[in-house]
């Protein structure tokens, strides 16, 4: 019998799905937000992921559901469960990824390092908090926010004064996430996988560099890192203490001293992994198909000295990625370049680029060479 996994949200990280389910004889289903999603390839329906009846629908048949994005409403999950479909991440644990004051709670209870904060509720409170952070704060709504969105760095309470009244307005309270500005060297990305009979595999630690809080340029293994595994081991014990399943991504603050601070979480393949198609002996997007069906993972070894993913980020201002291929790929016939079926749009992440080599320089020259093209 074919094993069937079905994909709620229709974006580019359900898109890389299909190769390794292909490979794998595994039947994919994708409940898309659009007929023009990036993953419509392998969208057997489209509809919206906060409607009951549309997602109930969706899970007949399938073995186990699991996620392109974290956004699916607890109600919906908790009737999946209820339904007796297998939710892979389940609620709980995705529960945390959807609430930032949740998260910094939920690390703290398991011993994880996490950046000095608190929830505020007014611009008192979080002018108490700038009072003792030295002034400077970053503030973050708890639920909603990505690539820089929902964030904002504030020396004044009332630089977020109408995140106070959106709440306010909303009827249901609630709080901000305030935060120390953690002054740090670089940032750092440690992907898991974790199976529900417990196994779990690392792969090495990546250094992210950001643009405008997107992820630009990921670098693996991450320099200077050769022989720690402080980041795998951190990672490894969220994995195992919130009770994920499937990939779990772990951003990371290295601070001058070297102390390690988690970030953020992300409960799914991750922007910091998509290296590992070409650059890993098995990818974050295959991996998180035999975890959430419960399958031996595979080895998540380097397959290269060095591999660098650059994010190409908006694309052309006219035409497609796809007119600059001729160019493109004559110019650098040795570096992979993945195109995610959008059209262009400033800032958006319409594909990536991935090098490969024994010499980093030259590794990084050469994939920001190619995703150049499509600028």
């Amino acid at each position: 019998m074919t094993l069937t996994v079905g994909v709620i949200g229709g974006g580019q990280l359900a898109r890389m799905m299909i190769p390794p389910a292909v490979e794998l004889g595994i039947q994919l289903r994708v409940l898309a937000e659009s007929e023009d999603s990036s993953a419509r390839l392998a969208a057997t329906a489209v509809g919206d992921y906060r409607d009951l009846d549309t997602v109930l629908e969706f899970a007949r048949g399938v073995d186990v559901i699991t996620f392109d994005h974290e956004h699916v409403p607890q109600p919906v999950l908790h009737a999946l469960v209820d339904a007796g479909v297998a939710v892979r991440p389940g609620p709980d644990a995705l529960a945390i990824a959807q609430d930032k004051l949740l998260m910094r709670e939920r690390l703290e209870a398991i011993g994880a390092p996490v950046p000095a904060w608190a929830p505020v509720e007014s611009e008192r409170e979080l002018t108490a908090f700038l009072r003792g952070s030295g002034g400077r704060a970053v503030v973050k709504t708890a639920r909603g926010g990505y690539d820089g969105k929902g964030v904002r760095f504030v020396r004044s309470a009332s630089e977020v004064a109408d995140w106070f009244g959106a709440l306010a307005e909303d009827g249901r309270g609630g709080a901000l996430l305030a935060e120390e500005l953690v002054e740090f060297d670089r940032e750092l990305a440690q992907l898991v996988a974790r199976r529900p009979s417990g196994d779990v595999v690392a792969w090495p630690v990546v250094e992210t560099v950001q643009q405008g809080g997107v992820c630009a340029e990921v670098f693996a293994p991450a320099p200077r890192s050769a022989g720690s595994t402080a980041a795998a081991d951190l990672a490894v014990s969220i994995a195992t203490g919130l009770d994920v399943t499937g990939v779990l991504a772990v951003e990371l603050f290295e601070t001058p001293r070297g102390r390690l601070l988690v970030n953020e979480l992300a409960m799914r393949p991750h922007n910091s992994g998509h290296w590992t198609i070409e650059g890993s002996t098995t990818s974050q997007f295959e991996q998180h198909l035999r975890a959430v069906l419960d399958l031996p993972l595979g080895v998540a070894d380097a397959r290269h000295p060095w591999t660098v993913m650059i994010n190409v980020l908006g694309g052309p201002a006219e035409g497609s990625l796809q007119d600059r291929y001729p160019v493109a790929l004559a110019a650098a016939p040795d570096v992979k370049v993945h195109a995610y079926g959008k059209d262009p749009r400033p800032g958006r992440k319409v594909g990536h680029v991935t090098a490969w080599g024994d010499d980093l320089d030259d590794t990084v020259y050469r994939g920001r060479a190619m995703s150049a093209h499509f600028e």
